[in-house]
């Protein structure tokens, strides 16, 4: 199979139409869509990514419409939500409607919902006519995509078309709110953090024990984000040079607020969001020159950090 590679809204929404898969650009993470509503299609996502069929997708929508169109009620909750964060990064739960196929949600019966606020996601979504189910554009496990290079490099081959977009201004994946009960819960740390729901809401969970082993959420059970090489969290540089003076390596890397000049690759971060964004891109690129192993600095687990630490205690769990 070939893949295209276009800026086209047009060329890129017809191959959804047509039941294939399209690479697409958001502001958290690059996704692999296909239309919510075509099971042949959905059943594509799991097939090109090997991804398991128990972990649910999330729908992309561009209009309040399109929610109910997959949604059995939208709940008060998700009604706050909906006002105050969408289009943006962060998802809602809610119950489905009886036309979603159980491959989109895992067998469960609720679906995740997000609308994206970058505008070229937007148009291409209006351009499609439908939802678009789409899970990270990567092989499941690898760290998230956040350019259309990564995207290539990982599926080119596999799928007919990447909608080329800007590089992903968040660059970790959308924060989950399941929005079912009376209590929002967060399933899933992103860059809309606990603070900025507490704004809306008087209570707010937040990662709840499995159940049965079932999931509402992508990314919460299984390894996720992690490079080829072995990815350690450190507290400090000073720890880091403790560690490395025993073992006595040189082929490492480090990200974080400190440079560390005997590092392969170092990679400097001003902030918690600086390092958001800049942190999948740099395990590709650690990938690429065949880092042994990647130190990652810790940070604080407030604001962002949060979603921050669960992306690096991921990548890191072996």
């Amino acid at each position: 199979m070939k893949t295209i590679v276009t800026s086209s809204v047009k060329t890129a929404s017809a191959f959804i139409r047509s039941g294939e898969l399209v690479g697409m650009p958001t502001e958290t993470v690059y996704g692999l869509g296909a239309n919510v509503f075509d099971e042949d299609a959905v059943k594509k996502i799991f097939e090109v990514k090997n991804r398991p069929a128990d972990n649910p997708l999330i729908v992309h929508v561009s209009s309040y419409e399109q929610i109910e169109q997959l949604a059995d009620r939208i709940t008060p909750n998700a009604e706050k939500i909906i006002k105050n964060f969408f289009p943006g990064p962060i998802t809602i739960v809610l119950q489905k409607n009886e036309v979603i196929s159980n491959f989109v949600t895992a067998g469960l019966d609720t679906i995740a919902i997000r609308m994206p606020n970058l505008e070229i996601t937007a148009k291409f979504i209006d351009a499609c006519g439908v939802p678009i189910a789409a899970p990270s554009a990567n092989i499941s496990g690898l760290p998230s995509p956040t350019s259309w290079q990564h995207v290539y490099n990982d599926l080119n081959g596999k799928i007919p078309c990447i909608l080329k977009g800007p590089k992903c201004k968040v660059g970790i994946e959308s924060t989950v709110v399941d929005c079912t009960s009376s209590v929002p819960t967060i399933l899933r740390p992103g860059s809309i953090s606990i603070d900025d729901l507490r704004t809306i809401f008087s209570r707010v969970k937040i990662f709840p024990k499995l159940q049965n082993g079932e999931v509402k959420s992508p990314g919460t059970k299984y390894k996720h984000y992690s490079p080829k090489a072995k990815v350690t969290l450190v507290e400090s540089k000073k720890e880091l040079i403790k560690i490395i003076s025993k073992s006595g390596k040189k082929n490492f890397a480090f990200i974080g607020f400190e440079k560390v000049f005997s590092a392969r690759k170092s990679k400097i971060v001003k902030s918690s969001n600086d390092y958001a964004h800049k942190l999948f891109s740099f395990f590709r690129s650690c990938d690429e020159i065949e880092i042994e192993r990647i130190f990652c600095q810790k940070v604080e687990e407030e604001g962002i950090g949060l979603a921050l630490m669960n992306r690096l205690q991921k990548a890191s769990h072996s």
